[in-house]
């Protein structure tokens, strides 16, 4: 099995795909900068390095996620993302 790494935002934003012990995942970077992302499958994100000021869908405000911690988020939905300093995640998917 191979990796399938992905780009996004003019490559502000580099993930690598794979299978981890339980549900799919990727790893991933990002350079300071605002997002918006949308969702396939239900997320679990986890900031390895750096932190992550995330909007998640319904809510009114933002909330900033340091290493070592994770947030979740719905399928079939959009979250907008604040980074000021280069940021590493690990995200893991649930069909």
């Amino acid at each position: 099995m191979s990796f399938q790494s992905n780009e996004y935002f003019d490559g502000n934003v580099k993930s690598i795909a794979f299978q981890s012990e339980t549900l799919p995942a990727t790893l991933g970077v990002m350079n300071i900068g605002e997002y918006t992302f949308g969702t396939d499958a239900y997320e679990f994100m986890t900031v390895v390095s750096g932190a992550l000021t995330v909007k998640l869908p319904g809510a009114t405000d933002w909330k900033t996620f340091n290493a070592g911690e994770t947030f979740e988020v719905e399928a079939n939905v959009s979250f907008d993302v604040k980074v000021k300093v280069q940021t590493a995640y690990l995200c893991l998917y649930k069909k």
